[in-house]
């Protein structure tokens, strides 16, 4: 038997990540994630909602910054239509993370409603960061499941310990899933581009947080990948035509238009061609009839 479990352990995806490694990083994941339904669940009861309110957004809706953001819009004094608008744009991004894992996983038809549900920021994170298919499933799903359960476990435990568990801020849980977030994208960023688009959408949506309603500014972020592309592509526009002229000129940098070209040489030094004995051949036919 442990011989078999070795055996197991030691099972990887086309000389991938052993599923051991994928698991433990994906149950380490949905633990600290899941632990941030507590501040949701103490969030969500000082707003005003019920234990079944509560419970039924973390089942139903299942994406933590939206939920955040509803509960926190209500909190304030906003409107359910106004909250919900925060909370529908900042979970926008989720399908943008749906159109990237339907390449990657390539799950069953019958089975990509029911995945569609986890298909969150840390769900994305650890399947993306699998080098095979089958290692990226593997994360999906001990990922989504871990974080699922955990969450709305935690989100029950939230509501009805409210009072106890007190401010939330002090205990820092709300923290928990960006941190773990980012601690997942930063060794993603290999290339400068790709840095430089990270860099960027954080300016945006720190910049813009103070002056955009909740959700909007995450959405604005998201310009941060085209306007890099574009800089990028003139960029290597403008080298490709740089090295094009180079290509054109000498090697010590003289334009192919300053070259002295073989018809522009004197005749003296031009080589005696078959054109040039026949014409010589002719004026001694000619001197000799004078004579």
């Amino acid at each position: 038997m442990a011989e078999q479990t070795a055996l197991t352990d030691r099972r990887t995806d086309g000389g991938g990540r052993p599923d051991a490694a994928v698991v433990r990083d994906a149950l380490g994941v949905g633990i600290a994630v899941g632990l941030s339904g507590f501040a949701f669940g103490v969030t969500s009861a000082g707003s005003g909602l019920s234990v079944w309110q509560t419970c039924a957004l973390s089942l139903l809706v299942f994406t933590g910054a939206s939920q955040f953001a509803l509960v926190g819009a209500l909190a304030a004094g906003g409107s359910p239509l106004t909250a919900a608008a925060g909370a529908f744009f900042l979970g926008v991004r989720n399908a943008f993370y749906g159109l990237r894992l339907s390449q990657s996983l390539s799950l069953p038809r019958a089975v990509r409603p029911f995945a569609a549900q986890w298909v969150i920021d840390e769900t994305a994170a650890v399947s993306l960061a699998q080098p095979g298919r089958r290692a990226a499933r593997l994360g999906f799903a001990v990922t989504g499941l871990t974080l699922y359960v955990l969450w709305n476990l935690t989100t029950l435990l939230g509501a009805l310990g409210a009072e106890a568990i007190g401010d939330t801020d002090a205990w820092g849980l709300d923290a928990a899933g960006p941190a773990v977030f980012l601690a997942l994208l930063a060794p993603m960023l290999r290339t400068t581009a790709e840095r430089a688009v990270a860099g960027l959408a954080v300016l945006l949506g720190l910049g813009l947080l103070p002056v955009l309603p909740a959700g909007v500014p995450v959405l604005m972020a998201a310009l941060a990948a085209p306007a890099v592309l574009y800089v990028e592509g003139r960029r290597r526009s403008h080298a490709e035509g740089r090295r094009g002229s180079d290509r054109d000129g000498r090697s010590d940098g003289t334009p192919q238009s300053d070259r002295t070209r073989p018809d522009d040489q004197p005749r003296s030094d031009r080589p005696v061609g078959q054109n040039d004995r026949a014409g010589q051949a002719g004026r001694v036919d000619t001197e000799g009839e004078r004579r």
